[in-house]
C-alpha cells in the first residue's frame, strides 16, 4: 500500500525514471556490450590467431542453438561451422609490411562456460612489421571490445591492445618488442567494466540509497569488495565456477531484494553480511570477463587479476565518492526520506525484476 500511494503521488517522475531504467535494461543482459579475446601466436613459420568469444555474443549475429534448449550440441556446431569458418576468414587480417597473409586452415570448437574458440592459421612472412585488423568486431553489437595479445613461441607477451569498432587495428614491430607484463590494459578494462555494467551500478546505487552513516557504508562497501574479489580470484584460476545461466538471474535477484529491503526494512546495521553474500555472486559476473579472455591459464594471470580488480574497485570508489555526499545531503530533507527514496528503491526493484524475468527466460 505504501508503494502504491507513492506511485500515485509521483506518477510523472516515476514514468520518466522507469523509461530510463528500461533503456538500460535492454542493453544489460551481459554486464557490458560484449568482450572477446584474440591471441596471436608467433610460431616459427606460422602465425595462428585464436578468437575466444562467448556464445551469447556470437548468437547476437547468428543463432547457433537451433532448438533453443540452452545447449550447443556438436551437431549444431557442425551445422554452423561453414558460417563460422567464413566469419573468421573474412573477419581477421594479418599483414607483414604490405603483404596480406592468406589463411591456410580454420579450427572451430566449443569449450566449457559456453565459449566458442575459432583458430585461423597463416603462413608467416619473414618480416617483423605486423599489422592485425579485426573486421569481425564491427559485426558484434555496438560497444563490443576485443582484447588482442601477441605472444612469441615461448608464450611471452610481446604486445597487447583493446580494440573496438572505431579502433580495430593493431600494429607491432615484433623484432623490437620485448616481452611485457603490463597490467594497464586490465586496469582500464576493470574500470570501464564497472561503469558500463548497468546492473552492477544499480545494485551499488541501491546499497548507497539507504544513506546510512559512514561506518555502516564502509562495512557494506568493504564486504562487497572482499566477497567479489574472493570469487573473482577463485574463478580466474579455475578453482570454482558457476554458469552464467545461474549467475545472471542471481545478480538480478540481488537488485530486486536490495530495492525491497530499502523500503520495508529500517534497521540496516547488518546489511553488510547480506552484501557479502551478494558480493560472492557478483564476483562470478566479474570473473566472466577474465574467463572469456582465457586469463586463468595465462602466465600473466595474477597481474591481470589484480589489475582488473583494482580497476573495478576504482570505478566503485569513484561512484561512491560522488553519490554518497549527495545522498547524505538531500536525506536531511524529510520529503526525500519519506517519498523520493522509497520511489527510487521501488524503481530499482522493478528494473531488477525485468532483468530477472529476461534472464530466466533466456532472452
Amino acid at each position: 500500500m505504501v508503494v502504491i500511494n507513492l506511485i500515485g503521488e509521483h506518477r510523472g517522475m516515476i514514468i520518466r525514471a522507469f523509461c530510463v531504467l528500461l533503456c538500460l535494461s535492454s542493453t544489460a543482459f551481459a554486464h557490458d556490450p560484449g568482450l572477446s579475446a584474440v591471441e596471436i601466436r608467433m610460431g616459427g613459420t606460422r602465425v595462428s590467431v585464436h578468437l575466444s568469444v562467448a556464445r551469447t555474443d556470437v548468437e547476437r549475429i547468428r543463432v547457433l542453438d537451433e532448438d533453443n534448449d540452452g545447449q550447443l550440441t556438436s551437431e549444431e556446431l557442425v551445422a554452423a561451422s561453414p558460417w563460422l569458418d567464413a566469419f573468421v576468414r573474412d573477419g581477421f587480417e594479418i599483414w607483414f609490411a604490405d603483404q596480406r597473409l592468406a589463411p591456410t586452415s580454420v579450427d572451430i570448437r566449443a569449450e566449457e562456460a559456453d565459449t566458442i574458440v575459432l583458430q585461423i592459421t597463416f603462413d608467416r612472412e619473414a618480416r617483423s612489421q605486423m599489422r592485425f585488423r579485426s573486421a569481425a568486431i564491427k559485426s558484434f553489437p555496438r560497444g563490443h571490445r576485443q582484447y588482442v595479445v601477441v605472444v612469441d613461441g615461448q608464450g611471452n607477451k610481446l604486445g597487447e591492445k583493446l580494440l573496438d569498432a572505431t579502433v580495430n587495428e593493431f600494429q607491432l614491430d615484433i623484432a623490437s618488442s620485448p616481452p611485457t607484463t603490463s597490467g594497464l590494459q586490465f586496469l582500464l578494462l576493470g574500470f570501464e567494466h564497472i561503469l558500463t555494467g548497468y546492473d552492477h551500478l544499480i545494485f551499488l546505487l541501491g546499497l548507497l540509497l539507504a544513506g546510512t552513516g559512514f561506518k555502516d557504508v564502509a562495512k557494506i562497501i568493504t564486504s562487497f569488495t572482499a566477497a567479489h574479489s574472493l570469487t573473482l580470484a577463485l574463478c580466474t584460476f579455475d578453482l570454482v565456477w558457476l554458469p552464467s545461466s545461474v549467475v545472471e538471474p542471481l545478480i538480478a535477484f540481488s537488485i530486486v531484494y536490495v530495492g525491497v529491503e530499502n523500503i520495508f526494512r529500517r534497521d540496516l546495521r547488518w546489511r553488510w553480511l547480506l552484501t557479502f553474500g551478494f558480493g560472492l555472486v557478483h564476483g562470478f559476473g566479474f570473473a566472466s570477463v577474465l574467463r572469456d579472455l582465457g586469463i586463468g591459464s595465462a602466465p600473466q594471470a595474477a597481474l591481470a587479476l589484480v589489475s582488473f580488480n583494482v580497476g573495478v574497485e576504482s570505478g566503485q570508489l569513484m561512484i561512491a565518492v560522488i553519490v554518497l555526499p549527495l545522498i547524505w545531503r538531500i536525506r536531511k530533507r524529510q520529503i526525500f526520506v519519506t517519498r523520493f527514496a522509497p520511489v527510487c528503491s521501488a524503481l530499482i526493484s522493478v528494473a531488477g525484476g525485468f532483468w530477472l524475468v529476461e534472464r530466466l527466460l533466456g532472452k
